[in-house]
C-alpha cells in the first residue's frame, strides 16, 4: 500500500481554488513550454496528474497526455473539465498506463508524496518502464529547506501570500516532513490543513535514476532554465532512458 496521503472529495473540490497561485500564467506557462518541447511528436504521461493543472494545457498544445493518479476524486474534477484525458487510478510507483511514452513527468514536488525511499525508487523505475528508448523523465522538486533552519527554529516558510501561508517542518533523521497550510477565506475565517512528504536531495534523485537505468541529461533551477547553483531552492531535472 502506498504511503501517500489520500486527497478526498472535499479536498479535490476546492483544490483548484485553494491552489490558485499554481495556475498563474507566469508559473504554469514555462512548465508547459518545456514539457511541450520535450514531448515533441510523442505521447506524455503525468504521474500524480491531479486535477489536470499541467496536463490540460499540455493537451491543448497538441500533446497526447495520459495520467496516473491515486485519488479518484481528483480524477473526477479533471474529467469534469476535460473528459477525454485517459487516467489510471493508482499508485504512481506501481500503476501501469497503457501505451509507450517519449516523456514521463511529475511536477510540483509530488514525488515527495511517496514517503519511503523504496517507493520513490520504484517510482523512478516505473517511469523508466513507461518510456520508449531515448525518452525522458522530468521531475520538478524543491531543494529541502533545512538549509535555512537556524538553531531553535521549528519551521521554514515556503509560501506567504494574502490568502495562504505555508510552513514546512522536518524530521532530519528520517527525511520525513509535513507541510502546514493556513488559508484565509473571503469571509475572514482561516482553515488549517496538512500534507506529509519525504524530501529527496538532487544527488539522491540521480542515484534513483541510475538504479532505474536512466542518466542525467540536464538540471536547471526552474522552468525558465535558470542555472542550478549552490543556493538554488528548486530544480527541474531531466533524465534520459538510453536509446
Amino acid at each position: 500500500m502506498t504511503t501517500s496521503d489520500y486527497w478526498d472529495a472535499e479536498t479535490a473540490a476546492r483544490y483548484d481554488e485553494s491552489s490558485g497561485f499554481m495556475f498563474a500564467p507566469e508559473v504554469l506557462d514555462p512548465a508547459v513550454d518545456l514539457l511541450t518541447e520535450l514531448a515533441g511528436d510523442g505521447a506524455a504521461l503525468e504521474l500524480a496528474i491531479g486535477t489536470g493543472r499541467v496536463a490540460i494545457p499540455l493537451a491543448e498544445r497538441g500533446v497526447a497526455v495520459s495520467g496516473i493518479e491515486l485519488s479518484q476524486p481528483m480524477v473526477d474534477v479533471l474529467h469534469a473539465k476535460r473528459a477525454d484525458l485517459p487516467v489510471v487510478v493508482g499508485d504512481m510507483a506501481t500503476a501501469t498506463a497503457p501505451g509507450e511514452f517519449g516523456l514521463v513527468y511529475v511536477v510540483w514536488n509530488s514525488i515527495g508524496n511517496l514517503r519511503t525511499q523504496a517507493e520513490q525508487v520504484a517510482c523512478f523505475r516505473n517511469a523508466a518502464r513507461h518510456l520508449l528508448p531515448g525518452g525522458r523523465f522530468v521531475v520538478e522538486l524543491w531543494v529541502p529547506g533545512i538549509r535555512r533552519y537556524p538553531p531553535g527554529q521549528a519551521a521554514v516558510p515556503f509560501h506567504v501570500g494574502r490568502h495562504h501561508a505555508g510552513f514546512d517542518t522536518y524530521d532530519l533523521t528520517t527525511q520525513q516532513g509535513t507541510s502546514h497550510h493556513y488559508r484565509r477565506h473571503d469571509d475572514g475565517t482561516v482553515t488549517y490543513g496538512a500534507s506529509n512528504f519525504r524530501y529527496i536531495w538532487p544527488a539522491e534523485c540521480d542515484l534513483m535514476a541510475q538504479l532505474a537505468g536512466m542518466e542525467l541529461e540536464r538540471r536547471v533551477a526552474d522552468w525558465h532554465g535558470s542555472p542550478f547553483a549552490d543556493d538554488s531552492e528548486s530544480h527541474v531535472s531531466v533524465w534520459r532512458k538510453p536509446g
